[in-house]
């Protein structure tokens, strides 16, 4: 049986770059955002449930979600988040059940599961991990961060933040941390040790 370890962080933190650097070294991944990209795509039932609630105008020409107009007002509005939680959240959660459970069987020297909203929803237990690894970046760099990479507003980006569990709150409630806050040779180094940590 497959360790299966959680990897989480906030917004802007660098989870992507170390769940790439892990599955470099041979770690097998569940995605979370790959399960969603899937769940939502046209003609799916969960797409039609988020028109349905949301509006048409969530949706871009070609009938896929429009992803940024719904981030805009989700994490402007906490009722709103919460209604597209109750459609997403329980085909998700099964989908990634069904994931973990078929890689755990596996031979894979490591398995991360990529959760980005890990401790603000159903955390650790529910998903039977063995562990978890946050990815952590100090608020200035996550809003930061945004603006560089997405064009975000400073507002939003802070508003984005802000709609998460603080990534200080989080860190005490992870059992592994990569800090990105420093240069990238930094966050390797760690990434190298942790996966050693991890598969001996």
């Amino acid at each position: 049986m497959a360790r299966v370890v959680g990897l989480t962080g906030g917004i802007g933190t660098g989870k992507s770059t170390v769940a790439r650097l892990l599955t470099e070294r041979g770690a097998e991944l569940v995605d979370a955002d790959a399960i969603v990209r899937q769940l939502q795509a046209p003609g799916m039932p969960m797409l039609a449930e988020i028109a349905k609630a949301f509006g048409d105008d969530m949706l871009l020409a070609d009938g896929s979600l429009d992803r940024k107009r719904l981030g805009k007002k989700v994490f402007a509005d906490p009722e709103a988040r919460t209604r597209l939680g109750l459609i997403t959240g329980p085909p998700i959660v099964a989908e990634l059940l069904k994931q973990i459970d078929a890689k755990r069987r596996s031979n894979a020297p490591l398995v991360i599961v990529d959760i980005p909203l890990l401790f603000e929803g159903r955390g650790a237990a529910a998903y039977g991990l063995d562990g978890v690894i946050l990815v952590y970046a100090k608020e200035e760099q996550q809003i930061s961060r945004q603006i560089e990479r997405d064009g975000a507003t400073p507002e939003h980006a802070l508003q984005r933040v802000r709609a998460q569990l603080p990534i200080e709150e989080k860190r005490a409630l992870a059992d592994h941390v990569i800090d990105n806050s420093g240069p990238p040779t930094e966050t390797e180094a760690q990434t190298n040790a942790l996966y050693h940590l991890l598969t001996t």
